[in-house]
C-alpha cells in the first residue's frame, strides 16, 4: 500500500503551518461577504459551496503560492477541465454521505460500494488530467498533487482494488433473482422462511398445472410454479408490509456479509487516503470560478496584472489603468481606466463629481482590486502594487436601514462609528455617499470630523460624496491631522466632457461643483435661458389656441 499522507492536503496553502494561521484567524482578515457582496466582486465570482470571503488572506506567502497556481490553470486549460469533469463526481460522493447512515438497510451498503466506484473515478479523472505535465507545472500545488496521484494510480494496492471492485460489482450486479425456502408444518401452514440462495437469473413462469399433475417441481430451479401473492384486496395495510419486511431483512442479511467485509477492506485505505479529494471541494471550485474570471475579462480585453506585494506596513496602493471588472463583464464599450495611487501625499482622497460619473465605479475598483490580490488572483489593472489590508470596511448606501429608532442619519453615524471601533492603520475603508441622509451643512461638518478620524487612524480610505463643498474642508483637517501624525487628504474629481457628459475619467483635482450643476443644468435644458424659452413657448402655443 502507498505510503501517501494527504489528510491535510491543500492547494490554496503552501503548507499545514499557513493552512492553520488562516483557519486559527491569525492571517485572515476582516473582509467578510457583506463587504464582497456591496463591491460586486460576489457577483462576478460567485461560489455555491463556500463563502468567497473564506479564501481571503493577508499572507504575502499564500498569495504568491496562489498565483502561481492561477499562473498553471491559465497555461494549462487542462486543469480547469479536470476540475470540472471531477466536480460533479464529488458532489455526487457528498450527497451519497449525506443520505448515508448506519441504518443497516441494503440501500445503504450498496451506496457504500457506489462510494467506493466515485472515488476511484475521481482518481482517473485526475491521474487522466493532471499527471501527464507534472512535471511541467509551476506550482509547487499542483506538481505535489499530481505526484500523489500518480504514485497511487501505479501502486499494486491501486490496480488490486481495482479488481476487487469490479469482481463484487459483477457479483452485485448480476444478481437477477432469490430462491426462498418455506417450511410448512402438518397443515401446510409456513412455519418458518428464508432465502436459500442467489441467482444471476430470474425466474421465469411455467406451466403450473402440468408441473402439479407431474408432480415435477425439481426440472427447472428458475420456473416459477406458483405466484406468491401476499397483497390480497382484504388484507390491511399491515399485512402487507409483513412480507416485504420479512424478505428485506434476509436480502439485507446476504448483502450485509458480502459488502460488510468489503467496506473493512477498502475502508482502511479509499476512505483515509481519499477523503482529501472531498476537503478539497470547496477550493477546487473557487479556483475554477477564480479563473473563468480571468479568462472572461481577458475576453473583454480587460488587462490583468499579477501586482507586486508592498509590505503591509507600507500600506501602498498604486495601480495603472485600474478598471472595475464587474462593469467590464456588463458593458459591450470599451471600460474606462484610471490611475489610482496611495502616496506620502494623500492616504485619503475624497472624491466628488456628477452623479452617476463613476464615482462609486471606481471607488468599489479600489477594494475589489485589492480583495483579488488578497484572493491570490491576478488584479484588473496593467499594474499594481499593493500592500496587503487587515481590513476592509465598506459605507455604502443600504436599504436595510435600521431606521425606526434611530432615524436614517442616525443610523448612518452608527455604522461609521462600527468602523472606527475596528479599523487599523492597515485597513482600507470605502464611503460611498456617506451622510447623504441629512442637509449638506450637516453632512459637511460630520464628513469632516469622520476623515479628522479616518486621518488619525492612518489608514486609506476613499469618501466617494456629492459634497462638493468638503473640498474646501481639507486643507484645514490636514493642518489639524498633521502634526499629530495623520496621513494627508487629496481629492480626486470625476471629470466631464462637456455638455453634461460624463467621462468616468478620474483625476486628481480640486473639485469644481459649480461647474458640475453648469453642465447637468445646460444638459437637462435647465438654465434660466431655456427655461424662459420654454415659457415663451408654452405662452405663444396658448394665445394661438
Amino acid at each position: 500500500m502507498p505510503d501517501l499522507d494527504l489528510k491535510d492536503f491543500s492547494l490554496l496553502y503552501p503548507d499545514g503551518e499557513s493552512k492553520h494561521a488562516h483557519l486559527s484567524g491569525e492571517c485572515t482578515p476582516l473582509i467578510d461577504e457583506f463587504t464582497l457582496d456591496e463591491l460586486g466582486l460576489s457577483e462576478v465570482l460567485p461560489l455555491k459551496n463556500s463563502r468567497l470571503c473564506d479564501f481571503v488572506t493577508k499572507d504575502p506567502e499564500v498569495i504568491r503560492y496562489r498565483e502561481e497556481i492561477f499562473e498553471d490553470m491559465l497555461a494549462f486549460d487542462e486543469i480547469g477541465k479536470t476540475f470540472n469533469k471531477l466536480l460533479p463526481v464529488l458532489y455526487d460522493i457528498t450527497e451519497l454521505r449525506r443520505l448515508e447512515a448506519d441504518s443497516g438497510d441494503t440501500a445503504d451498503y450498496l451506496s457504500s460500494m457506489t462510494e467506493i466506484e466515485l472515488y476511484i473515478s475521481s482518481i482517473d479523472v485526475l491521474h487522466s488530467g493532471l499527471c501527464a505535465h507534472k512535471s511541467d507545472y509551476k506550482s509547487a500545488a499542483f506538481r505535489h498533487l499530481a505526484a500523489h496521484i500518480a504514485e497511487l494510480v501505479e501502486s499494486d494496492y491501486y490496480a488490486e482494488l481495482n479488481d476487487k471492485l469490479a469482481e463484487l460489482t459483477n457479483r452485485v450486479r448480476e444478481i437477477k433473482s432469490v430462491t426462498i425456502g418455506v417450511n410448512l408444518d402438518a397443515q401446510l401452514r409456513p412455519k418458518d422462511a428464508g432465502v436459500l440462495s442467489i441467482n444471476p437469473e430470474s425466474f421465469r413462469s411455467g406451466d403450473t398445472l402440468q408441473k402439479i399433475l407431474h408432480l415435477n417441481f425439481k426440472s427447472d430451479a428458475y420456473t416459477c410454479i406458483a405466484e406468491l401473492v401476499p397483497f390480497g384486496k382484504k388484507q390491511t395495510d399491515n399485512q402487507k408490509t409483513a412480507l416485504s419486511l420479512a424478505f428485506n431483512s434476509a436480502i439485507n442479511e446476504v448483502y450485509r456479509q458480502s459488502l460488510r467485509s468489503w467496506k473493512r477492506i477498502v475502508q482502511t485505505y479509499v476512505l483515509e487516503n481519499t477523503d482529501f479529494l472531498l476537503n478539497l471541494l470547496p477550493e477546487l471550485e473557487f479556483l475554477v470560478k477564480g479563473t473563468n474570471l480571468i479568462r472572461a475579462l481577458g475576453i473583454k480585453g480587460g488587462r490583468l496584472a499579477v501586482p507586486t506585494i508592498a509590505p503591509a506596513e507600507e500600506r501602498a496602493f498604486s495601480a495603472t489603468a485600474l478598471y472595475n471588472p464587474a462593469v467590464a463583464l456588463k458593458i459591450e464599450d470599451e471600460v474606462v481606466t484610471n490611475d489610482i495611487s496611495f502616496d506620502e501625499k494623500a492616504g485619503i482622497y475624497v472624491l466628488t463629481g456628477p452623479n452617476r460619473g463613476g464615482k462609486s465605479v471606481v471607488t468599489c475598483a479600489v477594494g475589489i482590486a485589492l480583495a483579488m490580490m488578497q484572493l491570490g488572483l491576478p488584479v484588473p489593472a496593467a499594474d499594481a502594487v499593493i500592500s496587503p489590508a487587515d481590513a476592509i470596511f465598506t459605507h455604502f448606501p443600504t436599504g436595510a436601514d435600521d431606521t425606526i429608532d434611530k432615524g436614517r442619519l442616525g443610523e448612518e453615524c452608527a455604522r461609521l462609528g462600527e468602523i472606527f471601533d475596528l479599523v487599523t492603520d492597515q485597513s482600507l475603508v470605502l464611503l460611498d455617499e456617506s451622510l447623504s441622509s441629512t442637509g449638506s451643512f450637516e453632512a459637511s461638518y460630520i464628513a469632516a470630523e469622520v476623515l479628522a478620524g479616518l486621518s488619525r487612524a492612518g489608514c486609506r480610505a476613499i469618501f466617494s460624496t456629492h459634497l462638493h463643498e468638503l473640498a474646501a474642508e481639507i486643507e484645514s483637517i490636514n493642518a489639524r491631522t498633521a502634526p499629530e501624525g495623520g496621513v494627508p487628504i487629496d481629492t480626486l474629481v470625476a471629470g466631464m466632457e462637456g455638455e453634461g457628459k460624463r467621462s468616468f475619467r478620474i483625476h486628481r483635482a480640486k473639485p469644481d461643483g459649480k461647474s458640475y450643476a453648469r453642465d447637468i443644468a445646460a444638459r437637462y435644458g435647465l438654465t434660466y435661458d431655456t427655461i424662459l424659452a420654454k415659457i415663451h413657448k408654452n405662452t405663444s402655443a396658448e394665445k394661438e389656441a
